[in-house]
């Protein structure tokens, strides 16, 4: 009986971590059980830190911050890079300077990784793998930004941490003494990265104290608005790898407030007080989303919340936060951009009418739309959790890199 008992006990357990690992896959994903293991390692970690939450041990986004900690790698150099952490204008940054020579001044890249504001560093194993390819192959300078985070720091801290790193690298006596040719210089981030290099961009243009003008901005699958959490893509991906919907909309509230208050009325698309109402021109998707990417879905107007959140948080509504929210005037002068999207991510629909926004603005865009790809499979190109679309992103953000900078 003993046997029969370990036996149950045996089958119940493979039930269940089956059915933990088990996740439905689009058609169209290679290697679809590695993305499934890749998920519920994440899903793993993500209920661990809602269980230390809910025992009061620590805030979700600590344990989370514990997590992505055990994944840092230091400052390593190599036979191609010198690799440094070092602070530009009081801000922690990692340097990667390649000792291979250069014909002239070599191109650079501000690089600002992504973890929803919260999360993340420029040590982390992926993002120095990242840097460190991106400087070797295109023999550039590579700055990795370590802005501070939520929930500890809140907006507009992040930004004006690149901000002034960015600006501080503009400048042509930085320039100089790192061999940096000012007529190549490129911004570039993922997800909330990417929300910042979109941010900084826009900001160079109006900053007078500027001379420097960026060559170019490479936007990975960004999150670009704060106003409406309903776009097809929220719907259509809202359980898919990596970043849910409700996950989302807690890296985006965090970024502005720790009160739950935001992050419900982002919840349930109540959180624009209907005064503001002219401001969802520029996110109305059945204006700006192709054809294809509309389906059968139904544009329904916003359901305005009060006034109080924006007055108390007026963070969300600001277009340094929220880069899509620039009039089309202010998107004339945007260096030539580089922007991913990838099917099967809520922030799918962000890149999709920032880049049709640009467009129409007059901008040069390569969109790159990646049908069989997820939130966040850049990252994944190294070790065990290594993905054969994620090199093939990577390759393509090179390559533009390359050719256009």
């Amino acid at each position: 009986a003993d046997m029969g008992a370990k036996l149950l006990c045996l089958c119940l357990a493979s039930a269940l971590i089956a059915y933990y690992i088990y996740s439905p896959m689009p058609e169209d994903f290679e290697e679809p059980w590695k993305v499934m293991l890749i998920t519920a390692n994440f899903r793993f970690f993500g209920h661990l830190a809602e269980v230390a939450d809910w025992l009061g041990l620590m805030p979700y986004m600590e344990a989370m911050t514990l997590i992505t900690a055990a994944d840092y790698v230091p400052p390593t150099s190599d036979e191609n890079i010198t690799v440094m952490d070092t602070e530009f204008n009081n801000v922690p940054v990692r340097l990667f300077l390649p000792r291979k020579a250069s014909d002239g001044l070599r191109r650079a890249v501000v690089y600002f990784h992504g973890g929803g504001w919260c999360l993340g560093q420029a040590g982390m194993k992926g993002y120095d793998h990242l840097t460190r390819w991106t400087s070797n192959k295109l023999n550039a300078v590579v700055v990795s930004v370590n802005y501070r985070l939520a929930p500890k720091y809140h907006f507009p801290v992040q930004f004006e941490d690149v901000y002034s790193v960015t600006k501080f690298f503009l400048q042509s006596s930085v320039l100089s003494q790192y061999g940096v040719d000012p007529a190549r210089v490129c911004v570039a981030g993922d997800s909330a990265g990417g929300n910042l290099a979109a941010a900084v961009a826009q900001q160079l243009l109006e900053d007078s104290e500027v001379e420097t003008k960026l060559k170019a901005q490479a936007l990975i699958y960004p999150a670009l608005q704060t106003l409406d959490m309903d776009l097809p893509s929220f719907r259509e991906n809202a359980n898919k790898p990596l970043l849910s919907k409700s996950l989302m909309i807690k890296f985006l509230s965090e970024y502005f407030t720790s009160d739950p208050s935001l992050r419900e009325a982002m919840a349930s698309n109540r959180h624009v007080p209907v005064e503001l109402s002219h401001l969802f021109q520029f996110v109305n998707w059945s204006n700006w989303l192709p054809e294809e990417m509309k389906k059968d879905h139904v544009y329904t107007s916003p359901t305005y919340g009060s006034p109080e959140l924006a007055q108390k948080y007026p963070g969300f509504l600001d277009p340094r936060a929220a880069p899509l929210l620039v009039s089309d005037a202010q998107l004339r002068g945007l260096p030539l951009t580089y922007i991913l999207t990838c099917e099967h991510d809520v922030l799918r629909d962000d890149g999709v009418m920032y880049a049709r926004r640009l467009q129409a603005a007059g901008v040069p865009v390569t969109h790159d739309h990646a049908k069989d790809a997820f939130h966040g499979a850049m990252m994944f190109v190294l070790g065990s959790t290594e993905l054969a679309v994620g090199h093939r992103l990577l390759n393509r953000y090179i390559e533009w890199l390359n050719e256009n900078l």
